[in-house]
């Protein structure tokens, strides 16, 4: 992601439902700019073709306004020091969601702060939350629509959140990171957690941070910032650590997504084949292909069209998910490079962009039918 302010230490600060991770870097510190719209807009319009006007985006980071008042009002945070990125803005993001012809954004609601008090807090952080994204898709709802946070190193709060999110709410899924200090998603730790969600069917989206033990403050590699590398593999070992546990097997009924393509897993594929025997313990080839097409991957990398060639060579276009990464990526890079990346990519027939656009998120998904977004 990139620092426009490097007033939070990223390993003082929790982010729930899984942070930000931008893909492009911005030197200017003005929100303004960092959050400018393309002067190219693509009109929303009902879904046809390949859907490029009726997008569904399930990679959109929320932190309300009412949540960083909230914040600042408990001594949690201080509002001039945190990124740009958490200025999130309704009237922006839904110029930008038209620029881009996405007509509806999965939310999910991070709560940057350095450390909470208690569990209490916590709770009490999500409630604030839920108010705020309820207001918003009540306001406008064929346009958002949210996972429910979930913290795998805390069950309570995790069952607090969800059963309110997925029972209450109409949350579409659960948000969770990719690794809580150290501790990557499969861990048998977390049996408890995914069974509970396997009951419920969930979508689990996921998302990466900096890698445990990296000090935040000196990059392993002057000047590259830990979201061009660390965040990919951050996502990779959560990868490999669930197909390494069988997690789909034991809890069948789950449905994970990998952001940014997969992070580095899809140019992996064959070593993770070649040396599965190496892994403890060891597995056989196959549970490595078998998840590779089990897995959904959203397309927020932003990826050009020969890290989407690679992607499709360990799965199908059925798999994949529109993601934008608004607003950690600016609305330049989102309208200007990635969408005609994937628009004009040569290798995908309408139909299969459809499904990218909008399909899959809707199979995947159906409740979003209910919100208006499957209306065509």
């Amino acid at each position: 992601m990139p620092h426009a302010n490097r007033g939070i230490g990223r390993r003082d600060m929790l982010l729930l439902a899984g942070g930000a991770a931008a893909t492009a870097a911005v030197t200017d510190t003005s929100a303004a700019h960092a959050l400018g719209t393309s002067a190219r807009p693509l009109p929303r319009t009902r879904p046809s073709g390949d859907a490029r006007g009726a997008r569904i985006d399930v990679h959109h980071h929320y932190t309300s306004p009412a949540w960083v008042r909230w914040a600042e009002g408990k001594d949690l945070i201080n509002p001039a020091q945190l990124p740009w990125w958490t200025r999130w803005d309704r009237t922006t993001t839904l110029k930008l969601m038209d620029d881009a012809g996405i007509a509806t954004s999965v939310l999910s609601l991070a709560m940057p702060v350095r450390r909470f008090k208690d569990p209490a807090q916590v709770r009490e952080s999500v409630t604030v939350a839920f108010e705020a994204v309820t207001e918003l898709t009540a306001a406008h709802p064929d346009r958002f629509s949210f996972f429910a946070p979930i913290f795998t190193d805390d069950l309570e709060t995790s069952r607090h959140s969800f059963t309110r999110g997925l029972d209450e709410l109409g949350a579409l899924g659960v948000q969770t990171r990719a690794s809580t200090h150290g501790v990557y998603l499969g861990d048998p730790s977390h049996n408890t957690l995914l069974a509970e969600l396997n009951e419920r069917s969930a979508v689990i989206n996921t998302h990466p941070l900096d890698l445990p033990g990296a000090d935040p403050t000196r990059p392993a590699v002057p000047g590259v910032p830990s979201f061009l590398c660390d965040f990919p593999l951050d996502t990779t070992r959560a990868a490999v650590n669930l197909i390494l546990n069988g997690t789909l097997d034991r809890f069948p009924n789950l449905s994970f997504i990998l952001p940014h393509g997969g992070g580095f897993l899809p140019y992996i594929a064959s070593r993770a084949e070649a040396f599965a025997g190496f892994l403890t313990p060891a597995i056989e080839p196959s549970r490595v292909r078998d998840y590779l097409h089990r897995f959904y991957y959203d397309t927020a990398a932003p990826m050009g069209p020969e890290s989407l060639a690679t992607l499709l060579t360990v799965t199908d276009p059925s798999r994949l998910l529109y993601g934008s990464d608004w607003p950690a990526t600016p609305a330049t890079t989102i309208t200007d490079f990635a969408l005609p990346a994937l628009d004009n990519d040569h290798t995908l027939t309408p139909r299969q962009r459809r499904h990218i656009n909008r399909d899959n998120a809707l199979r995947l998904m159906p409740a979003l039918n209910r919100t208006g977004a499957g209306v065509g």
